[in-house]
Protein backbone atom coordinates (compact mmCIF):
# COMPACT_ATOMS: atom_id res chain seq x y z
CA UNK A 1 0.00 0.00 0.00
CA UNK A 2 2.83 2.66 0.45
CA UNK A 3 3.09 2.49 -3.45
CA UNK A 4 -0.30 4.75 -3.33
CA UNK A 5 1.37 7.73 -1.51
CA UNK A 6 3.49 8.47 -4.64
CA UNK A 7 1.10 8.04 -6.92
CA UNK A 8 -1.61 10.43 -5.23
CA UNK A 9 1.21 12.80 -4.97
CA UNK A 10 1.29 12.33 -8.48
CA UNK A 11 -2.38 12.91 -8.94
CA UNK A 12 -2.71 15.78 -6.99
CA UNK A 13 0.50 17.91 -8.55
CA UNK A 14 -0.21 16.42 -12.40
CA UNK A 15 -2.03 19.98 -13.21
CA UNK A 16 0.51 22.37 -11.18
CA UNK A 17 3.21 20.49 -13.72
CA UNK A 18 1.60 20.71 -16.79
CA UNK A 19 0.08 24.18 -16.88
CA UNK A 20 3.73 26.29 -15.04
CA UNK A 21 5.10 26.75 -18.30
CA UNK A 22 1.56 28.42 -19.35
CA UNK A 23 2.52 31.16 -16.88
CA UNK A 24 5.56 32.45 -18.78
CA UNK A 25 3.66 32.80 -22.17
CA UNK A 26 2.16 36.00 -23.15
CA UNK A 27 -1.25 35.02 -23.79
CA UNK A 28 -1.36 33.53 -20.11
CA UNK A 29 -0.40 37.10 -18.65
CA UNK A 30 -2.58 38.55 -21.32
CA UNK A 31 -5.42 36.44 -19.74
CA UNK A 32 -4.71 37.21 -16.00
CA UNK A 33 -4.14 41.18 -16.97
CA UNK A 34 -8.05 40.63 -18.70
CA UNK A 35 -9.61 39.25 -15.02
CA UNK A 36 -8.22 41.84 -13.54
CA UNK A 37 -5.11 40.66 -12.15
CA UNK A 38 -2.71 43.69 -10.69
CA UNK A 39 0.88 43.67 -12.28
CA UNK A 40 0.21 40.56 -14.35
CA UNK A 41 3.01 40.73 -16.27
CA UNK A 42 5.20 39.69 -12.38
CA UNK A 43 2.75 38.12 -10.63
CA UNK A 44 1.34 35.37 -13.23
CA UNK A 45 5.07 34.39 -14.06
CA UNK A 46 5.34 34.44 -10.09
CA UNK A 47 2.51 32.00 -10.02
CA UNK A 48 4.20 29.79 -12.17
CA UNK A 49 7.20 29.29 -10.20
CA UNK A 50 5.25 28.80 -7.20
CA UNK A 51 3.05 25.80 -8.81
CA UNK A 52 6.46 24.41 -10.16
CA UNK A 53 8.68 24.46 -6.87
CA UNK A 54 5.90 23.41 -5.21
CA UNK A 55 4.39 20.65 -7.62
CA UNK A 56 8.31 19.40 -7.86
CA UNK A 57 8.27 19.80 -3.97
CA UNK A 58 5.30 17.72 -3.11
CA UNK A 59 6.07 15.11 -6.23
CA UNK A 60 8.92 13.90 -4.62
CA UNK A 61 8.49 14.19 -1.53
CA UNK A 62 11.54 16.80 -0.74
CA UNK A 63 10.61 19.43 1.74
CA UNK A 64 7.10 18.52 0.93
CA UNK A 65 5.62 20.64 3.58
CA UNK A 66 7.27 23.77 2.82
CA UNK A 67 6.12 22.77 -1.42
CA UNK A 68 2.41 22.33 -0.13
CA UNK A 69 2.17 25.46 1.40
CA UNK A 70 3.74 26.97 -1.50
CA UNK A 71 0.88 25.20 -3.67
CA UNK A 72 -1.44 27.25 -0.83
CA UNK A 73 0.33 30.50 -1.60
CA UNK A 74 -0.74 29.78 -5.23
CA UNK A 75 -4.06 28.41 -5.07
CA UNK A 76 -5.98 30.88 -2.90
CA UNK A 77 -5.31 34.12 -5.22
CA UNK A 78 -5.63 31.99 -8.96
CA UNK A 79 -9.03 30.80 -7.32
CA UNK A 80 -10.20 33.96 -6.02
CA UNK A 81 -9.01 35.96 -8.94
CA UNK A 82 -9.72 33.84 -12.26
CA UNK A 83 -12.31 31.67 -11.17
CA UNK A 84 -15.01 34.21 -9.43
CA UNK A 85 -18.18 32.42 -10.77
CA UNK A 86 -20.19 34.65 -8.53
CA UNK A 87 -19.28 37.58 -10.97
CA UNK A 88 -19.91 36.20 -13.93
CA UNK A 89 -23.60 37.06 -15.43
CA UNK A 90 -23.93 34.71 -18.17
CA UNK A 91 -25.12 31.14 -16.68
CA UNK A 92 -22.68 28.88 -18.97
CA UNK A 93 -19.95 30.41 -18.32
CA UNK A 94 -21.09 30.90 -14.20
CA UNK A 95 -21.38 27.09 -14.70
CA UNK A 96 -17.79 26.44 -16.10
CA UNK A 97 -16.06 29.06 -13.55
CA UNK A 98 -17.78 27.36 -10.60
CA UNK A 99 -16.46 24.07 -11.91
CA UNK A 100 -12.73 25.15 -11.66
CA UNK A 101 -13.22 26.88 -8.55
CA UNK A 102 -14.36 23.49 -6.87
CA UNK A 103 -11.25 21.75 -8.79
CA UNK A 104 -9.31 24.30 -6.97
CA UNK A 105 -10.82 23.90 -3.49
CA UNK A 106 -10.04 20.18 -3.67
CA UNK A 107 -6.89 20.73 -5.14
CA UNK A 108 -6.21 23.19 -1.69
CA UNK A 109 -8.06 20.52 0.26
CA UNK A 110 -5.05 17.99 -0.54
CA UNK A 111 -1.99 20.61 -0.64
CA UNK A 112 -3.47 20.89 2.83
CA UNK A 113 -3.41 17.80 3.89
CA UNK A 114 0.23 17.52 2.84
CA UNK A 115 1.28 20.79 4.74
CA UNK A 116 0.01 19.06 7.97
CA UNK A 117 0.86 15.50 7.24
CA UNK A 118 3.47 15.76 5.05
CA UNK A 119 4.83 13.40 1.79
CA UNK A 120 3.84 10.08 3.79
CA UNK A 121 6.06 7.02 2.39
CA UNK A 122 8.28 6.48 -0.71
CA UNK A 123 9.84 10.45 -0.75
CA UNK A 124 13.19 11.88 0.07
CA UNK A 125 11.50 13.48 3.22
CA UNK A 126 10.60 9.72 4.13
CA UNK A 127 14.54 8.86 3.48
CA UNK A 128 15.88 12.00 5.46
CA UNK A 129 14.23 10.56 9.01
CA UNK A 130 16.56 8.75 11.26
CA UNK A 131 15.91 5.21 11.25
CA UNK A 132 14.52 4.17 14.36
CA UNK A 133 17.20 1.32 16.57
CA UNK A 134 15.64 -2.01 16.82
CA UNK A 135 15.69 -3.19 20.49
CA UNK A 136 17.82 -5.80 20.43
CA UNK A 137 20.66 -3.91 18.91
CA UNK A 138 20.18 -1.47 21.59
CA UNK A 139 20.55 -3.95 24.26
CA UNK A 140 23.47 -5.51 22.66
CA UNK A 141 24.98 -2.15 22.68
CA UNK A 142 24.59 -1.62 26.51
CA UNK A 143 25.50 -5.15 27.18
Amino acid sequence: MRSIVPIARLLLVALFLFSAPNHFKAQTIAYAAQQGVPFASILVPLSGLLALAGGLSVLIGWHARAGAWLLVAFLVPVTLMMHAFWAVPDPMMRQIQMAFFMKNLAMLGGALLIAYWGAGPVSLDERAQPRPVKEAVAVRAVA
